[in-house]
Order: C-alpha cells, then structure tokens, then sequence
C-alpha cells in the first residue's frame, strides 16, 4: 500500500531556525516530492515566522526519519495528515 503524508511546518523564528531546518530537508529531499514555504513580507517588515507545507512521498521509514529529525529541531512545530492509497 503507497502512503502520502503532507507536513505542516511552523517555524517561529525563521532567522534562528531556517539553517538546521533546511539542511533537515536537503537531508530528506528524497522523500518530499513538493515543498510551498511562505511568510508574512511588508515593505516595512519582513515576519519572523514562516510556514512549510511539505508533500512527501515514497519510503515510510524515511518519512519517519524526516518527521523524528523535524521534532528535534527547537522553535518548529510539526502537523501531519496521513492517506493510504
């Protein structure tokens, strides 16, 4: 049975979290097959916070292995949807 799991990622200091946050998923770039990332930008202020909505697909060990990696990042917060198909 294939499994799809899309993951909410809420960053809540983009500036101090983004280093590890992207090397987690150039880590684990074989299992996300799309990635949106976006946050709040004015002319006066760019936001410290940001949200990623990954779609993965393919080996759920290594789905596992990202969402563990993930979890030990300090200042994120990770959401998950799961769908058998």
């Amino acid at each position: 049975m294939k499994e799809v799991r899309i993951l909410g990622i809420l960053i809540t200091d983009r500036i101090k979290e983004a280093g590890l946050t992207q090397k987690t998923l150039s880590d684990f770039a074989h299992v996300i097959k799309s990635r949106l990332g976006f946050h709040e930008v004015t002319e006066a202020v760019c936001s410290r916070v940001g949200i990623i909505v990954l779609h993965l697909s393919g080996d759920s060990f290594e789905m596992d292995k990202l969402e563990s990696a993930l979890h030990q990042i300090g200042g994120i917060e990770v959401q998950k949807m799961q769908f058998a198909l």
